[in-house]
């Protein structure tokens, strides 16, 4: 029997992904106030927040419903679970809870790390996984740096290194004790050391209120209001200077050990290995090149690659970019815009690495693009035999 139209039941399409927010930052630096302040305010109304366990979040909020799967429901109204050794399960039974109506809205999920963890995996967990992947789309990362001991935590620990180097956002706390306030400085070492790991994050103060909900969600690729790519803003290649900003060619300040001679000032050369920089060409590269550049790139050097993101210029179709983010080894699967969002329409690239020289970078990627210098490896030499990577710089274990 046919329905009349007043009684057929709406399409149901795919239902927009939902965005996740990672709050990460070292032992002590303040992510359970961060959480009590960011979950009073309206802007999250209807999300869930994940935390390891709730006997180490002392959360203000009242626990007013217990429920099945780890998960209780706030006052406040979000949804509060804990990571019960599975991420993964954690979030599908976010999703179950929705799709099933037991759940009436799920506006965003915020993730909160341990102080100890690398936060890579937990961004893995989403960008692998390939139903998460379109349920779920990342926003951001948010670390907490704390003032007082971060310098000293930075040198000692190579996860605080990492937290920093994936976040898209730093929250500055405890700049209002003693020995913090030298870090409102942006010239104080904690500052230039902050910029250095990753120039394009904005640094928020938390002690002036900076640290809100709208500095902290709806940083990612997407504009929530527009509902369009925002890529100048995600991206902010413009943070990492002009002098690595390369148009089509190595500079010759590239040396093969990865160290910019000419530039005794440049702040991204420090002990711990840590470059950001950009990669800007005019030339567009097809498709099965880019493919293979990022093969080679995760493959061999995978774990160097701390932070990727970019804006790529297709050959087959150069009228419609092609945008990538990865984390480490793992990308998110690329988008395809369905125009450039402005004037400029060149590749962007930019890195933040870890004893991964940029002139290696730079060379692998003109080799894909026919701007490979003498005496390097083309993109058919790389396609007909892998290991001629190793003619860009020497080895690199």
């Amino acid at each position: 029997m046919t329905q009349s139209p007043s009684s057929q039941k709406p399409a149901r399409g795919p239902k927009p992904p939902i965005p996740l927010t990672v709050i990460t930052g070292f032992l002590g630096a303040g992510k359970t106030t961060l959480l009590n302040r960011l979950l009073g305010d309206p802007a999250l109304s209807d999300a869930a927040v994940i935390i390891n366990e709730f006997g180490e979040v002392g959360l203000d909020h009242l626990f007013v419903e217990g429920g099945e799967e780890g998960i209780i429901e706030l006052s406040s109204g979000c949804l509060c679970c804990t990571i019960r050794g599975d991420l993964v399960t954690t979030l599908e039974n976010l999703l179950r809870r929705l799709d099933n109506g037991r759940t009436e809205r799920l506006s965003r999920v915020v993730i909160e790390t341990t102080g100890l963890a690398d936060p890579a995996p937990v961004l893995h967990t989403v960008m692998q996984h390939p139903y998460l992947v379109m349920r779920y789309q990342l926003d951001g990362v948010v670390t907490l740096v704390d003032a007082v001991n971060g310098l000293g935590t930075i040198e000692a620990q190579e996860e605080a290194v990492k937290q920093i180097a994936v976040a898209d956002r730093i929250v500055l706390t405890k700049t209002d004790l003693d020995g913090g306030a030298n870090a409102l400085h942006p010239a104080s070492p904690l500052r230039q050391r902050i910029a250095a790991l990753n120039p394009a994050a904005p640094v928020l103060i938390a002690a002036d209120g900076e640290a809100d909900a709208v500095h902290l969600i709806g940083t990612g690729l997407y504009d929530p209001a527009t509902k369009t790519a925002d890529v100048a803003r995600w991206l902010n290649a413009e943070a990492y200077g002009s002098d690595h900003a390369h148009h089509g060619h190595a500079h010759p300040h590239d040396h093969d050990d990865g160290y910019h001679h000419d530039h005794g000032h440049d702040v991204n050369r420090h002990g711990d290995g840590i470059r950001a920089f950009s990669l800007t060409s005019d030339r567009a590269i097809s498709a099965g090149g880019l493919d293979m550049f990022l093969d080679l790139l995760r493959s061999a050097h995978g774990p160097k690659l701390l932070r990727m993101k970019g804006i790529v210029k297709i050959a087959e179709d150069p009228d419609r970019p092609v945008v990538l983010h990865g984390v480490q080894h793992v990308f998110h699967p690329p988008a395809t815009l369905p125009k450039w969002p402005d004037d400029d329409h060149r590749t962007r690239l930019v890195f933040i690495t870890r004893d991964l020289p940029e002139g290696f970078v730079q060379r692998m990627f003109d080799a894909f693009t026919g701007g490979v210098a003498t005496d390097t490896p083309d993109a058919k030499a790389i396609s007909d035999n892998p290991l001629a990577i190793t003619g860009f710089s020497g080895s690199f274990s």
